[in-house]
């Protein structure tokens, strides 16, 4: 146990499991704790992430004194609803992130009526997903991931937050639910009160005391996900980006004012006091999979050659189309000539993603985000230092540490904004 006090906790309602993180005033991660889910149907299961939540607190419990926490926060996957009845309790299964919703129509409504620019447009509408919910039977309210954890652990109205109610239709403008919500079919009374990510909203009061939290704990406004990985970097300087090399290439640029471009699937969630601005390419790791297997990339990583560029110009892609930073459904991918050599076209491919990087920061700020300062890495691809250092002379800026991978960790940092920002 180190010697400062847990004083915030973050919970991260994620893909694959449940995390949560004990954090000292200084953002010192005291304890970490975790419970994947057992399979996709756990992941879908509102009892499963309960439980997950309970296993984490417990856990964090016999390693902290969990008394001196004086905030929590949660994070959900953004996207992600669900109906209760008026006793809190889910009435069907979850509408996940990932998920269409199952009635057309709704959809094609939500384009007649949403501003072209709303992210809460498109096949993958979280508002689609709400609307659909809100019309089971005996539905009091829909909420996202992180609004019904937060309910779990005590607080007393239903709130969520900016970031997981972007998609949902909320005007962050106005700070509302606008009207033309009611002309899509949501009913704007099932809909949570929304707060700003981080702002304390109520005592945890006796729903915490079962996990040893004080009477006094707050819990605060959370956020989703993918905020949650950016904060959890330890980037949130205007012109920190963080690079996310996963499966795909994501992309996330900490602005003064709201990027949103909606040709590119670019829009701005508000983080304390900067907008965060993100794009997505249909490159990255899943290329790399697709051609190398692990024992290939482990024989092939340590002799990359990064002062000799292959001068190759990959444009790697496993089918035709991409949506940033370009937005062209048929962009061509480009993966020839092929080498003999696997190690020039493994590194071929790396040159091509990180020139993807570049063009994605580049992008961002064309439309009106700052100037890149510095980057941070996670995913997979963080793992490559010669791949960290082709990019780093590829992009221009250094390429910084992140202080953390997990977005629990970012949760419980922005508990402490939280308690430096609002009384």
């Amino acid at each position: 146990m180190g010697a400062e006090p847990a004083v915030a906790l973050g919970i991260d309602i994620g893909t694959s499991g449940v995390r949560a993180s004990a954090v000292t005033a200084e953002g010192e991660v005291i304890c970490l704790a975790s419970r994947p889910f057992a399979d996709d149907v756990s992941a879908r299961s509102p009892a499963a992430w309960w439980a997950g939540v309970e296993d984490c607190l417990k856990e964090l419990a016999t390693a902290v004194s969990l008394s001196s926490i004086e905030g929590i926060a949660v994070d959900g996957t953004s996207g992600t609803v669900l109906a209760v009845d008026s006793d809190g309790a889910p009435i069907c299964e979850p509408l996940m992130y990932n998920e269409t919703c199952p009635d057309a129509a709704i959809v094609e409504r939500i384009a007649a009526h949403a501003p072209l620019d709303s992210p809460a447009r498109g096949a993958t509408s979280a508002l689609a997903r709400a609307i659909h919910l809100s019309r089971q039977p005996g539905v009091r309210n829909v909420l996202h991931q992180a609004d019904w954890i937060l309910a779990k652990l005590g607080l007393p109205v239903v709130a969520s937050d900016e970031n997981n109610a972007l998609k949902t239709g909320f005007d962050l403008a106005a700070g509302l639910w606008p009207d033309w919500l009611e002309a899509c079919g949501m009913d704007i009374a099932l809909l949570p009160d929304v707060m700003p990510a981080g702002m304390p909203l109520a005592p945890v009061g006796r729903a915490g005391a079962a996990f040893g939290l004080s009477a006094g704990c707050r819990l605060h406004a959370g956020t989703t996900d993918g905020c949650a990985s950016f904060l959890a970097t330890g980037a949130g300087a205007i012109g920190d980006g963080v690079t996310a090399l996963g499966s795909t290439l994501v992309l996330k640029l900490a602005c003064a004012a709201p990027v949103n471009a909606a040709a590119y699937g670019i829009y701005s969630h508000r983080v304390l006091d900067f907008w965060l601005a993100g794009g997505a390419s249909n490159s990255g790791g899943a290329v790399i999979r697709h051609f190398f297997d692990e024992a290939a990339l482990k024989t092939l990583t340590p002799l990359l050659r990064p002062a000799e560029p292959t001068g190759l110009d990959y444009y790697p892609l496993l089918r035709p189309g991409e949506r940033f930073p370009v937005n062209d459904p048929a962009w061509p991918a480009r993966l020839e000539p092929r080498p003999a050599d696997e190690l020039t076209f493994f590194q071929a491919i790396l040159e091509g993603i990180m020139a993807i990087e570049k063009s994605g920061y580049e992008r961002l700020t064309e439309l009106g985000g700052p100037s890149l300062k510095s980057v941070r890495t996670v995913g997979g691809g963080a793992a490559n230092p010669a791949w960290s250092k082709m990019r780093e002379v590829a992009i221009g800026v250094p390429l910084l540490p992140a202080r953390s991978a997990e977005a629990a960790v970012g949760t419980a940092s922005l508990v402490l904004a939280g308690r430096e920002r609002w009384p």
